[in-house]
């Protein structure tokens, strides 16, 4: 199992980026899939959940209103599009199963949000 997460980047405060992670090796369409993130000295979190029918989605406090998980399971990936971003939200963000299966993270894709 394989999951590619990209679209990070360097982004000033107030801007926006899309994340998408690609799944390979394993359909996701019978589970829930997360967002998470990983900040500097800080445990991993879970940012964002969707169930697997993607009718019902779950966020953090920190990013509720500017963060939207959405999935594709005809395709195996999953998006989060982060808007408003705040220097806060500086993080390596990762997608997995949620829960998240230990040997199935991937590299994560680096967000850094400038003041």
């Amino acid at each position: 199992v394989h999951m590619v997460e990209s679209g990070g980047g360097l982004v000033q405060a107030g801007g926006s980026l899309r994340l998408s992670c690609a799944v390979s090796g394993l359909p996701i369409a019978e589970l829930n899939m997360g967002w998470f993130r990983q900040a500097p000295g800080q445990e991993r979190e879970l940012v964002a959940n969707i169930r697997s029918s993607g009718d019902r989605t779950l966020y953090a406090n920190s990013v509720k209103g500017r963060f939207t998980i959405s999935r594709d399971n005809g395709k195996n990936t999953l998006t989060l599009q982060m808007n408003s971003l705040k220097p806060e939200d500086t993080a390596v963000y990762y997608c997995n199963t949620n829960p998240p299966v230990l040997n199935m993270w991937g590299q994560g894709t680096r967000v850094t949000v400038s003041s």
